[in-house]
Protein backbone atom coordinates (compact mmCIF):
# COMPACT_ATOMS: atom_id res chain seq x y z
CA UNK A 1 0.00 0.00 0.00
CA UNK A 2 2.88 2.36 0.77
CA UNK A 3 4.32 1.82 -2.69
CA UNK A 4 0.96 2.62 -4.31
CA UNK A 5 0.60 5.82 -2.29
CA UNK A 6 4.12 6.87 -3.21
CA UNK A 7 3.40 6.18 -6.88
CA UNK A 8 0.20 8.22 -6.75
CA UNK A 9 1.99 11.05 -4.97
CA UNK A 10 4.63 11.10 -7.68
CA UNK A 11 1.99 11.11 -10.41
CA UNK A 12 0.17 13.96 -8.69
CA UNK A 13 3.37 15.96 -8.42
CA UNK A 14 4.02 15.48 -12.12
CA UNK A 15 0.45 16.59 -12.86
CA UNK A 16 0.81 19.75 -10.78
CA UNK A 17 4.12 20.63 -12.45
CA UNK A 18 2.53 20.00 -15.83
CA UNK A 19 -0.35 22.32 -14.89
CA UNK A 20 2.09 25.08 -13.90
CA UNK A 21 3.84 24.75 -17.24
CA UNK A 22 0.50 24.96 -19.03
CA UNK A 23 -0.49 28.07 -17.11
CA UNK A 24 2.80 29.78 -17.95
CA UNK A 25 2.70 28.78 -21.60
CA UNK A 26 1.57 31.61 -23.88
CA UNK A 27 -0.02 29.63 -26.72
CA UNK A 28 -2.40 31.20 -29.22
CA UNK A 29 -5.85 29.77 -29.74
CA UNK A 30 -5.67 27.52 -32.84
CA UNK A 31 -8.11 28.30 -35.70
CA UNK A 32 -9.74 24.87 -35.47
CA UNK A 33 -10.62 25.34 -31.82
CA UNK A 34 -11.70 28.97 -32.33
CA UNK A 35 -14.18 27.93 -34.97
CA UNK A 36 -15.37 25.00 -32.86
CA UNK A 37 -15.97 27.26 -29.86
CA UNK A 38 -17.91 29.85 -31.86
CA UNK A 39 -19.84 27.68 -34.30
CA UNK A 40 -19.84 24.19 -32.82
CA UNK A 41 -20.94 25.15 -29.32
CA UNK A 42 -24.54 24.36 -30.23
CA UNK A 43 -23.55 20.72 -30.85
CA UNK A 44 -22.15 20.13 -27.42
CA UNK A 45 -23.44 20.35 -23.88
CA UNK A 46 -23.06 23.37 -21.61
CA UNK A 47 -20.50 21.46 -19.52
CA UNK A 48 -18.53 20.47 -22.60
CA UNK A 49 -18.50 24.06 -23.88
CA UNK A 50 -17.30 25.34 -20.50
CA UNK A 51 -14.51 22.73 -20.40
CA UNK A 52 -13.46 23.70 -23.93
CA UNK A 53 -13.21 27.36 -22.99
CA UNK A 54 -11.18 26.57 -19.88
CA UNK A 55 -8.70 24.41 -21.76
CA UNK A 56 -8.52 26.21 -25.10
CA UNK A 57 -5.24 28.02 -24.37
CA UNK A 58 -3.55 24.75 -23.39
CA UNK A 59 -4.59 22.78 -26.49
CA UNK A 60 -1.54 23.60 -28.68
CA UNK A 61 0.87 22.58 -25.94
CA UNK A 62 -0.99 19.31 -25.34
CA UNK A 63 -0.89 18.54 -29.06
CA UNK A 64 2.86 19.17 -29.17
CA UNK A 65 3.37 16.86 -26.21
CA UNK A 66 1.28 14.16 -27.90
CA UNK A 67 3.32 14.14 -31.10
CA UNK A 68 2.24 13.89 -34.72
CA UNK A 69 1.64 10.12 -34.78
CA UNK A 70 -0.59 10.10 -31.74
CA UNK A 71 -2.49 13.16 -32.99
CA UNK A 72 -3.12 11.34 -36.27
CA UNK A 73 -4.48 8.32 -34.38
CA UNK A 74 -6.74 10.55 -32.29
CA UNK A 75 -8.01 12.27 -35.43
CA UNK A 76 -8.92 8.91 -36.97
CA UNK A 77 -10.77 7.85 -33.81
CA UNK A 78 -12.70 11.12 -33.72
CA UNK A 79 -13.63 10.69 -37.39
CA UNK A 80 -14.85 7.17 -36.69
CA UNK A 81 -16.90 8.51 -33.80
CA UNK A 82 -18.52 11.06 -36.11
CA UNK A 83 -17.19 14.12 -34.24
CA UNK A 84 -19.64 13.66 -31.34
CA UNK A 85 -20.79 16.97 -29.90
CA UNK A 86 -18.66 18.91 -32.38
CA UNK A 87 -15.48 17.28 -31.06
CA UNK A 88 -12.30 18.17 -32.93
CA UNK A 89 -8.66 17.34 -32.32
CA UNK A 90 -8.11 20.71 -30.64
CA UNK A 91 -11.17 20.27 -28.46
CA UNK A 92 -9.87 16.85 -27.52
CA UNK A 93 -6.57 18.39 -26.44
CA UNK A 94 -8.36 21.11 -24.46
CA UNK A 95 -10.43 18.56 -22.58
CA UNK A 96 -7.41 16.38 -21.90
CA UNK A 97 -5.72 19.38 -20.28
CA UNK A 98 -8.72 20.25 -18.09
CA UNK A 99 -9.54 16.67 -17.09
CA UNK A 100 -5.88 15.96 -16.41
CA UNK A 101 -5.50 18.94 -14.09
CA UNK A 102 -8.75 18.12 -12.30
CA UNK A 103 -7.86 14.43 -11.97
CA UNK A 104 -4.31 14.84 -10.73
CA UNK A 105 -5.17 17.81 -8.52
CA UNK A 106 -8.05 15.90 -6.94
CA UNK A 107 -5.81 12.86 -6.53
CA UNK A 108 -3.27 14.91 -4.62
CA UNK A 109 -5.99 16.19 -2.28
CA UNK A 110 -7.27 12.66 -1.70
CA UNK A 111 -3.75 11.44 -0.96
CA UNK A 112 -3.32 14.12 1.66
CA UNK A 113 -6.55 12.89 3.25
CA UNK A 114 -5.38 9.27 3.12
CA UNK A 115 -7.93 8.19 0.47
CA UNK A 116 -5.73 6.12 -1.84
CA UNK A 117 -8.56 4.41 -3.70
CA UNK A 118 -10.31 7.69 -4.50
CA UNK A 119 -7.00 9.16 -5.60
CA UNK A 120 -6.48 6.26 -8.01
CA UNK A 121 -9.98 6.73 -9.40
CA UNK A 122 -9.36 10.43 -9.95
CA UNK A 123 -6.11 9.68 -11.79
CA UNK A 124 -8.03 7.29 -14.03
CA UNK A 125 -10.65 9.99 -14.63
CA UNK A 126 -8.03 12.47 -15.71
CA UNK A 127 -6.35 10.04 -18.07
CA UNK A 128 -9.20 8.11 -19.66
CA UNK A 129 -12.54 9.91 -19.30
CA UNK A 130 -12.53 11.49 -22.74
CA UNK A 131 -11.33 8.20 -24.27
CA UNK A 132 -14.36 6.43 -22.79
CA UNK A 133 -16.68 8.91 -24.50
CA UNK A 134 -14.99 8.47 -27.88
CA UNK A 135 -15.08 4.68 -27.67
CA UNK A 136 -18.77 4.76 -26.78
CA UNK A 137 -19.51 7.10 -29.70
CA UNK A 138 -17.58 4.86 -32.12
CA UNK A 139 -19.56 1.81 -31.02
CA UNK A 140 -22.93 3.57 -31.25
CA UNK A 141 -22.13 4.99 -34.68
CA UNK A 142 -20.96 1.62 -35.99
CA UNK A 143 -24.13 -0.09 -34.77
CA UNK A 144 -26.33 2.59 -36.36
CA UNK A 145 -24.55 2.28 -39.71
CA UNK A 146 -24.71 -1.51 -39.72
CA UNK A 147 -28.46 -1.41 -39.00
CA UNK A 148 -29.06 1.00 -41.89
CA UNK A 149 -26.75 -0.40 -44.55
CA UNK A 150 -28.65 -3.53 -45.78
CA UNK A 151 -31.94 -1.67 -46.30
CA UNK A 152 -30.08 1.19 -47.95
CA UNK A 153 -28.46 -1.20 -50.43
CA UNK A 154 -31.84 -2.72 -51.31
CA UNK A 155 -33.31 0.71 -52.06
CA UNK A 156 -30.19 1.72 -53.98
CA UNK A 157 -30.42 -1.44 -56.11
CA UNK A 158 -34.06 -0.64 -56.97
CA UNK A 159 -33.20 2.95 -57.95
CA UNK A 160 -30.25 1.84 -60.10
CA UNK A 161 -32.36 -0.81 -61.82
CA UNK A 162 -34.90 1.92 -62.66
CA UNK A 163 -32.32 3.53 -64.94
CA UNK A 164 -30.39 6.07 -62.88
CA UNK A 165 -26.61 6.05 -62.84
CA UNK A 166 -24.82 4.93 -59.70
CA UNK A 167 -23.70 8.47 -58.79
CA UNK A 168 -27.18 9.93 -59.25
CA UNK A 169 -28.77 7.00 -57.42
CA UNK A 170 -26.48 7.51 -54.43
CA UNK A 171 -27.44 11.17 -54.28
CA UNK A 172 -31.17 10.46 -54.59
CA UNK A 173 -31.28 7.70 -51.96
CA UNK A 174 -29.02 9.48 -49.46
CA UNK A 175 -31.47 12.40 -49.41
CA UNK A 176 -34.15 10.06 -48.03
CA UNK A 177 -32.04 8.81 -45.14
CA UNK A 178 -30.90 10.43 -41.92
CA UNK A 179 -28.18 9.46 -39.48
CA UNK A 180 -24.47 8.65 -39.65
CA UNK A 181 -24.61 6.56 -42.83
CA UNK A 182 -26.36 9.36 -44.75
CA UNK A 183 -23.76 11.81 -43.43
CA UNK A 184 -20.94 9.58 -44.65
CA UNK A 185 -22.49 9.28 -48.09
CA UNK A 186 -22.90 13.04 -48.38
CA UNK A 187 -19.22 13.49 -47.54
CA UNK A 188 -18.28 10.91 -50.19
CA UNK A 189 -20.50 12.55 -52.81
CA UNK A 190 -19.06 15.98 -52.00
CA UNK A 191 -15.54 14.60 -52.47
CA UNK A 192 -16.47 13.20 -55.87
CA UNK A 193 -17.99 16.55 -56.83
CA UNK A 194 -14.65 18.17 -55.98
CA UNK A 195 -12.81 15.89 -58.41
CA UNK A 196 -11.80 12.98 -56.18
CA UNK A 197 -12.03 9.64 -57.98
CA UNK A 198 -14.77 7.24 -56.92
CA UNK A 199 -12.25 4.65 -55.77
CA UNK A 200 -10.38 7.11 -53.58
CA UNK A 201 -13.61 8.56 -52.14
CA UNK A 202 -14.86 5.12 -51.14
CA UNK A 203 -11.44 4.17 -49.76
CA UNK A 204 -11.65 7.20 -47.47
CA UNK A 205 -15.22 6.21 -46.57
CA UNK A 206 -13.91 2.83 -45.44
CA UNK A 207 -11.10 4.47 -43.46
CA UNK A 208 -13.50 6.78 -41.61
CA UNK A 209 -15.65 3.94 -40.30
CA UNK A 210 -14.81 1.15 -37.87
CA UNK A 211 -17.28 -1.27 -39.44
CA UNK A 212 -16.69 -4.60 -41.15
CA UNK A 213 -19.89 -4.18 -43.16
CA UNK A 214 -18.76 -0.85 -44.59
CA UNK A 215 -15.41 -2.40 -45.51
CA UNK A 216 -17.27 -5.32 -47.11
CA UNK A 217 -19.48 -2.93 -49.06
CA UNK A 218 -16.55 -0.89 -50.41
CA UNK A 219 -14.47 -3.95 -51.27
CA UNK A 220 -17.31 -5.72 -53.09
CA UNK A 221 -18.22 -2.54 -54.95
CA UNK A 222 -14.67 -2.03 -56.18
CA UNK A 223 -14.26 -5.68 -57.12
CA UNK A 224 -17.52 -5.61 -59.03
CA UNK A 225 -16.38 -2.51 -60.89
CA UNK A 226 -13.07 -4.16 -61.84
CA UNK A 227 -14.73 -7.40 -63.00
CA UNK A 228 -17.55 -5.65 -64.85
CA UNK A 229 -20.31 -7.19 -62.71
CA UNK A 230 -23.68 -5.40 -62.99
CA UNK A 231 -23.98 -2.96 -60.10
CA UNK A 232 -27.52 -4.09 -59.23
CA UNK A 233 -26.44 -7.71 -58.78
CA UNK A 234 -23.49 -6.55 -56.68
CA UNK A 235 -25.68 -4.44 -54.38
CA UNK A 236 -28.23 -7.23 -53.86
CA UNK A 237 -25.48 -9.75 -53.13
CA UNK A 238 -23.83 -7.41 -50.61
CA UNK A 239 -27.15 -6.81 -48.80
CA UNK A 240 -27.85 -10.56 -48.68
CA UNK A 241 -24.40 -11.31 -47.26
CA UNK A 242 -24.80 -8.60 -44.62
CA UNK A 243 -28.14 -9.96 -43.46
CA UNK A 244 -26.67 -13.45 -43.30
CA UNK A 245 -23.77 -12.13 -41.22
CA UNK A 246 -26.18 -10.28 -38.90
CA UNK A 247 -28.18 -13.47 -38.39
CA UNK A 248 -25.04 -15.42 -37.52
CA UNK A 249 -23.94 -12.76 -35.05
CA UNK A 250 -27.39 -12.74 -33.46
CA UNK A 251 -27.25 -16.51 -33.00
CA UNK A 252 -23.79 -16.22 -31.43
CA UNK A 253 -24.97 -13.52 -29.04
CA UNK A 254 -27.97 -15.64 -28.09
CA UNK A 255 -25.74 -18.66 -27.52
CA UNK A 256 -23.49 -16.61 -25.23
CA UNK A 257 -26.49 -15.21 -23.35
CA UNK A 258 -27.92 -18.65 -22.44
CA UNK A 259 -25.15 -19.62 -19.95
CA UNK A 260 -25.31 -16.17 -18.36
CA UNK A 261 -29.06 -16.38 -17.92
CA UNK A 262 -28.74 -19.90 -16.53
CA UNK A 263 -26.15 -18.76 -14.00
CA UNK A 264 -28.37 -15.88 -12.84
CA UNK A 265 -31.38 -18.18 -12.50
CA UNK A 266 -29.55 -20.89 -10.56
CA UNK A 267 -27.67 -18.42 -8.34
CA UNK A 268 -30.42 -16.01 -7.40
CA UNK A 269 -33.90 -16.86 -8.66
CA UNK A 270 -34.10 -20.54 -7.73
CA UNK A 271 -32.86 -20.09 -4.11
CA UNK A 272 -35.09 -17.05 -3.68
CA UNK A 273 -38.11 -18.93 -4.99
CA UNK A 274 -37.39 -21.90 -2.71
CA UNK A 275 -37.11 -19.61 0.31
CA UNK A 276 -40.45 -17.99 -0.51
CA UNK A 277 -42.15 -21.36 -0.99
CA UNK A 278 -40.80 -22.81 2.24
CA UNK A 279 -41.67 -19.65 4.19
CA UNK A 280 -45.19 -19.64 2.79
CA UNK A 281 -45.64 -23.30 3.59
CA UNK A 282 -44.48 -22.86 7.18
CA UNK A 283 -46.61 -19.79 7.78
CA UNK A 284 -49.67 -21.44 6.25
CA UNK A 285 -49.29 -24.61 8.27
CA UNK A 286 -50.04 -22.87 11.55
CA UNK A 287 -46.91 -24.28 13.17
CA UNK A 288 -46.12 -23.01 16.67
CA UNK A 289 -42.61 -21.64 16.34
CA UNK A 290 -42.55 -20.83 20.05
CA UNK A 291 -42.52 -24.53 20.91
CA UNK A 292 -39.54 -25.01 18.63
CA UNK A 293 -37.50 -22.14 20.01
CA UNK A 294 -38.58 -22.79 23.60
CA UNK A 295 -40.13 -19.33 24.09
Amino acid sequence: MGFVLALLAGASTVGICYGVLLCRGEARLPPDLAVALEVGSTRTTAVGSAVDRLGMRYAPLVLRMMGEKRVAKVRRRIDRAGNPGGLTVDRYAARRAVYGLLGFGGALVMLLKGQGVLALLLVGFGLFWIEVGIRSAVRERRDAIERTLPDFLDVLAVVVSAGLGFRQALDRVSERYEGPWADELRITLRQMDMGVSRRQAFDELRGRNDSEQVAQFVTALQQGEELGTPIVDTLIEIATDMRRTDAQLARRRAARAVPKATMVITTFMVPGTMILLIAGFLLGSGMDFGSITGD
